[in-house]
């Protein structure tokens, strides 16, 4: 044991300990009174059942993180990490980038399936419990398996050239990287909501009607053609409601869960249509992938500044730096820096949300945007009173009464 593998158990412990000291606190803050909401407001027995909710999934989900801390701290302690490396390079011989795909595709795959009965649990009990779960044991097998086959398809791939342009690119492997990561994320955008998603689920065009003529006259009065209105059977695994914009240009559509349009008024859809048009016309969305981009950019360049380093191999008993094992013990050493980015980047979307709603306002649509997120967050069974600091940390939205109250007084000023 030596300093550096101290320091991997300090980060990981402290890292561990604060975010359970934020979950603690955020389940200690739920208040049993309902507190005061514009309109019909909440109905008493739903935020009732959102207590039970919060509470059973909170709690649950501190189970689930204290299991993957103890698990990872006993692989470390253990040797684990220095084990699987030897397993990989005596099945790879002298090829570094087998080598590292073996690595990373047992351990995926084992905290994959170490996993499952976590997630079986949260879905097929808490979930169904309360109402919200529509995954039948066949799609969900169905799901995990076609999320296999993309990261076979498309992540090992993508992995390997990384890999391979570490072996030969010397000091210039973070700038390759960079360039690549940064190009596979900007198709992505381009191209999930139609390559991926339809894998999961359908999505079909939005039959012509009240709604759809609604929606292409919102476009038409803000200045954003709205051609491609798609609905996505959301139905299928959850009664979880929502709606988001994809893509650019030519490629853009927005989509729409069956269960908003079931649950919404017309003019509620609109005003979080609206709201969307608000991000891209403040171009919030190339903005965050700018820092994204940015984001990956410094933590590759710090990366680079130690990989092949041995003494990152050694805090971990291994004998022989390489790819996977540099990249391992930095990922936890770069923790704190990732938390403070986080931080920055959580409070620049709190902005922008507020941001977009203003947009909606300036479009008349205050009144009901707050009436629609009141909607959703009752029907989500979402926390109204979550405590102010796991807000800061962990929200990239505002609070629901922070949202509408801002909203109100806008169009009131």
């Amino acid at each position: 044991m030596n300093l550096l593998f101290l320091l991997l158990i300090f980060l990981l412990s402290a890292g561990f300990l604060s975010d359970l000291v934020l979950d603690l606190l955020n389940l200690n803050h739920i208040q049993p009174e309902l507190p005061k909401l514009p309109g019909k407001g909440y109905n008493r027995e739903s935020y009732r059942k959102s207590q039970l909710y919060l509470k059973e999934q909170g709690r649950f989900g501190l189970l689930v993180s204290s299991a993957g801390f103890l698990a990872i701290l006993l692989i470390l302690v253990f040797g684990g990490f220095a084990w699987l490396d030897s397993l990989a390079w005596s099945i790879a011989g002298n090829h570094p980038v087998i080598a590292a795909l073996l690595f990373f595709g047992i351990l995926g795959l084992a905290a994959d399936l170490a996993g499952t009965p976590f997630d079986l649990y949260s879905t097929f009990v808490i979930e169904e419990k309360y109402g919200f779960n529509k995954t039948t044991p066949g799609t969900y097998i169905l799901d995990k398996l076609k999320s296999w086959l993309l990261a076979i398809l498309i992540g090992i791939p993508l992995l390997a050239l990384i890999i391979w342009l570490y072996t030969i690119a010397g000091k210039w492997f973070w700038v390759f990287a960079w360039a690549i990561i940064s190009g596979f994320s900007v198709l992505m955008s381009f191209f999930y909501s139609t390559l991926i998603v339809p894998l999961f689920n359908k999505q079909q065009p939005l039959e012509e009607g009240e709604l759809r003529s609604a929606i292409e006259q919102l476009g038409r009065d803000s200045g954003f053609p709205l051609s491609k209105v798609f609905v996505i059977n959301g139905s299928k695994r959850s009664t979880k409601a929502n709606a988001y914009f994809a893509g650019f240009g030519n490629k853009r559509r927005i989509v729409l869960y069956d269960t908003l349009i079931a649950d919404m008024t017309i003019n509620q859809i609109l005003a979080v249509l609206s709201h969307e048009i608000g991000h891209y016309k403040k171009k919030h969305v190339l903005l965050g992938m700018a820092g994204s981009v940015v984001q990956t950019g410094i933590l590759l360049f710090l990366f680079s500044l130690v990989a092949g380093n041995p003494a990152l191999a050694n805090a971990v008993s291994v004998t022989q730096p390489d790819f996977q094992i540099s990249i391992l013990v930095f990922g936890i050493l770069y923790s704190p820096v990732s938390m403070l980015m986080g931080l920055l980047f959580n409070y620049q979307s709190r902005r922008f949300e507020y941001q977009a709603d203003a947009f909606a306002s300036g479009l008349g649509f205050a009144e009901d945007l707050s009436l629609a997120l009141i909607g959703l967050t009752e029907k989500n069974l979402g926390n109204l009173t979550p405590h102010p600091a796991y807000v800061f940390v962990h929200y990239t939205h505002p609070t629901l009464l922070q949202r509408i109250n801002r909203l109100l007084n806008e169009s009131n000023s």
